[in-house]
């Protein structure tokens, strides 16, 4: 029981209403100085299962630009991960995060369900863009797509654009329905294609070498880089089909970002290339050469995937 000053008790619907009444008299302030704090801070956002390597990526270049805006209110920098497109969704909603950097399906997935815009093509690992491959055994009778009926696909993982959403809209679109396997030693129906996820390039390259899988697929750029396709392998291997080539990354906003800020951001990562002082930057940008605008080819694959992008997503998991 509580006790006033001189002895007696007091009723607990009196504490209660003076505890109610001091928070309304604190809340305010303290709400105040939170909103004026999340106004001065440019925070930048990544989906990723390993926070602690893409922090080294993204902060370097936050911390570029934020210096950059100083004249506009910004103050502080943050680098915000989310665990998977569902949660970065959410901090798009919210207004968490200002700034995000992702390839062509989850920058789709972030404009159709958040409201983020589309700012720039990203030169991600220096390159405009890239395209999927196919890969089979040398000796391996599967010549086209028809041929993968019955056949065991290796995939990286549901969130990769060229090793899953490219490939299964390609499948999907070619006729072909896919039945996800819980591992590749498991079979699918003899009229469907089975996939599952190797969570890696290189174990892509691997499951295709060591007969595990069928098939692989993932971009043109993982079959030419030896971590992800090991000159042993890739000796016994052939590409049998390639997707168009796609935008290789893209930089967005959340909706409702001030004005100032996003043609700030806009102003300052289209010249980035040109500062000598942000070579470092870049580097670690996941090795980005520069921004651009959208052209008009761009705008078109844009176009393309916003439209066939529940044909690739289909009931996919």
């Amino acid at each position: 029981m509580t006790f006033s000053a001189s002895g007696k008790p007091i009723r607990a619907a009196r504490v209660i209403a003076l505890a109610a009444l001091l928070l309304c008299a604190t809340a305010p302030p303290v709400l105040a100085e939170a909103e004026n704090l999340r106004a001065q801070t440019l925070v930048i956002g990544k989906v990723s299962d390993s926070p602690r390597k893409h922090f080294t990526r993204l902060k370097p270049m936050v911390d570029y630009v934020g210096k950059k805006m100083r004249d506009l209110g910004i103050t502080r920098t943050r680098v915000l991960m989310a665990k998977n497109n569902a949660q970065m969704i959410r901090y798009l909603q919210q207004g968490k995060v200002d700034w995000v950097t992702e390839t062509l399906f989850s920058s789709i997935l972030f404009e159709q369900q958040a409201g983020a815009e589309i700012i720039l093509r990203k030169w991600k690992k220096g390159v405009p863009g890239y395209h999927t491959v196919f890969i089979t055994r040398k000796e391996s009778d599967i010549h086209n797509l028809e041929d993968l009926k019955g056949k065991r696909l290796a995939l990286e993982d549901p969130g990769s654009t060229t090793a899953f959403y490219i490939p299964a809209g390609i499948l999907q679109e070619a006729g072909l329905e896919l039945e996800l396997l819980s591992n590749p030693r498991q079979h699918p129906a003899p009229d469907k294609v089975g996939y599952a996820f190797a969570k890696g390039e290189i174990n892509i390259a691997t499951w295709v070498h060591k007969g595990l899988a069928d098939v692989g697929a993932y971009n043109n750029l993982d079959w030419n880089t030896p971590d992800h396709t090991p000159p042993v392998f890739k000796k016994d291997l052939r590409i049998f089909h390639r997707s168009s080539d796609l935008p290789r990354g893209f930089e967005l906003v959340r909706p409702g970002l001030d004005t100032s800020i996003k043609q700030r951001l806009i102003e300052i990562l289209k010249n980035t290339h040109r500062d000598a002082a942000a070579e470092a930057v870049l580097n670690a940008y996941q090795q980005t050469a520069k921004f651009d605008e959208i052209s008009a080819e761009t705008q078109a694959i844009l176009d393309h995937v916003r439209e066939h992008s529940a044909v690739a997503r289909g009931n996919l998991h």
